[in-house]
């Protein structure tokens, strides 16, 4: 149907200009505009060297290298650098796209990617058509008027979520700018009240759980409710109630250093996108009290933990979704110090499962088992999905505070099916966010769970329930053992020393790891501290701490920046 309609969508009348342009809103990446300018791309996790080759001739590795080059988001990363042979690269392949593509051919004809190319020729149509003679100009105008056309019969058929938001969002852009189309501005704006009601909860979350998705979302609500103003309409109740709820809830799930926690799929934002999003939303207040998305929030002077303390998503939404339940993610100034290892769906299918897997996040697992197994699997977006299930679906959580910290205690039944064990956490910060205290248990709650976990034990040969409580560190973060093996020592880039201590009946080592970050080729090596225990009784419980150590100060000027230097070269 996508085929079809892009055939038809070119009988369109055409545009013959712009009734007005929206401010440029998207960020590029300087330095990946510059990499872009030498011929090096690196998209979906494939990189194609290729200097002197038009875009669209670059030998296409997988089918999502190619679905990111037709959404044209790299044309904000030249205009990013913006002299003029980015200038000129933009223009020539943005023409040539019309030229090979416009006839409605090519993978670009779906419905998120023509609103997310759309945005960006809206955006930068100025640039895109300096010095171009009339024919260039006219056919420009004719396929953004066939796109509109086509996104005007198609946005029904993107997926809900992130996909039709991009493809309603495009609608709405597209109808503002270009002459002629002011007739799908309504039933657009109409539309994504009700994809902002029915997506966006009372949390300000979505069904799929994803921080970094969330903010794509909220920044696309902002870019539509501020073209809408600047042509002096009025975005609808609905769409401005979804930004007010999704507001608070993007300032709880950021780190110290601005960063989103890195959950079900999602990274840790690009730099400054979240910023500019909640400035252009013009959404003030302070961060959400209590849960945001299903996330629990715990800051004390200069440190951050986000903890995943609610049931994973369900269905459709868990097709990117991770078995996370109670890991936690620490940020101590400018510098994450425990992560989960992320989602590694541009490092091939291997990495992808891996990611989604308990042992990838700073948690309780049992060896073997995931809190949440992949299972059914189906077709999302054109390509197949494995979703989560048999998931924890009683997850419980309290919060805690004394005079000196403040914390929770939080449970889960993702292991009650196959052992009869309720893993459950509890987590102390302190209240001059120098220390946290933690505990880990796995017990039996009900009598029938005490004949599950016998019969568990019974399989072991009563050798016992194997199991590890993981802290992956980041990947700049220098980790050894201490104290003969007692402690681990964590040095940070900002000379800050942190110390993980235990108790209970736990082997510490600290073993490899990975930091799976979208935009590198490979994952990242680091490490992992690991208490690896053995489940004999009805109630096993291990105690740790992770403290700053007594010579490191409560402030450090913390000037180092990976992404200037990163610019400089």
């Amino acid at each position: 149907m996508n085929r079809l309609r892009a055939r038809l969508s070119t009988l369109s009348a055409p545009a013959t200009g712009l009734v007005s342009q929206p401010e440029p809103r998207t960020i590029g990446s300087f330095a990946r505009g510059r990499q872009i300018s030498a011929g090096n791309f690196l998209f979906a996790g494939y990189l194609v060297e290729a200097p002197d080759t038009a875009i669209w001739d670059l030998p296409m590795p997988d089918l999502s290298f190619e679905q990111e080059l037709h959404g044209f988001t790299w044309v904000d990363d030249l205009a990013a650098v913006s002299d003029g042979a980015a200038n000129l690269r933009m223009r020539n392949w943005t023409h040539a796209w019309v030229t090979r593509y416009g006839r409605g051919t090519g993978p670009g004809w779906t419905p998120d990617l023509t609103g997310r190319r759309l945005i960006r020729w809206i955006h930068h149509a100025m640039v895109l058509l300096n010095g171009a003679d009339k024919a260039t100009s006219d056919a420009f105008y004719r396929s953004l008027a066939q796109q509109t056309n086509f996104l005007s019969h198609r946005w029904s058929a993107a997926s809900p979520g992130l996909a039709r938001f991009e493809a309603l969002t495009g609608l709405i852009y597209a109808g503002i700018a270009l002459t002629g189309m002011e007739k799908h501005i309504a039933p657009a704006v109409k539309a994504l009240g009700r994809e902002c009601t029915s997506q966006i909860d009372e949390q300000g979350g979505i069904p799929t759980r994803n921080p970094e998705e969330l903010m794509e979302v909220f920044t696309l609500l902002s870019w539509a409710a501020a073209g809408l103003r600047e042509t002096d309409r009025v975005p609808g109740a609905a769409h401005l109630a979804a930004l007010a709820r999704i507001a608070p809830s993007l300032r709880a799930l950021r780190h110290s250093d601005g960063g989103l926690a890195r959950f079900h799929g999602g990274g840790r934002g690009a730099e400054g996108r979240l910023d500019h999003a909640l400035a252009a939303s013009e959404v003030k207040g302070a961060k959400r009290a209590g849960l945001a998305m299903g996330f629990a929030r715990l800051s004390h002077g200069r440190t951050t933990m986000i903890v995943d303390v609610s049931p994973p998503p369900v269905r459709e939404a868990s097709a990117q979704g991770h078995a996370s339940t109670l890991a936690f993610e620490l940020t101590s100034g400018r510098r994450p110090l425990i992560v989960n290892c992320g989602s590694g769906r541009t490092f091939g299918e291997k990495w992808r499962r891996a990611g989604r897997a308990t042992p990838s996040h700073s948690t309780l697992a049992i060896e073997g088992y995931s809190s949440a197994r992949l299972g059914v699997s189906g077709l999302m977006s054109g390509e197949n999905a494995e979703l989560l299930v048999d998931a924890p679906r009683d997850v419980r959580m309290e919060t805690r505070e004394s005079d000196l910290a403040n914390g929770l205690i939080a449970g889960h039944d993702g292991y009650l099916a196959t052992h009869g064990l309720t893993h459950v956490r509890q987590l102390y910060l302190s209240n001059d966010g120098r220390g946290v205290r933690g505990e880990d248990v796995l017990a039996t709650v009900e009598k029938s769970d005490e004949r599950q976990f016998d019969r568990a034990l019974d399989r072991s040969a009563l050798k016992g329930i194997p199991f590890k409580v993981r802290f992956h560190l980041h990947a700049d973060v220098d980790g050894e053992l201490d104290m003969g093996g007692a402690a681990v020592s964590m040095a940070l880039k900002s000379g800050e020393i942190w110390v993980f201590r235990h108790s209970g009946d736990a082997k510490l080592t600290l073993e490899p790891s990975v930091y799976l970050e979208r935009g590198r080729l490979a994952p990242r090596a680091t490490k992992q501290i690991v208490l690896s225990a053995i489940a004999v009784d009805y109630a096993t419980r291990l105690s740790w701490t992770l403290a700053k150590a007594q010579d490191t100060p409560d402030t450090i000027r913390d000037l180092e920046r990976e992404d200037l230097a990163l610019q400089a070269r």
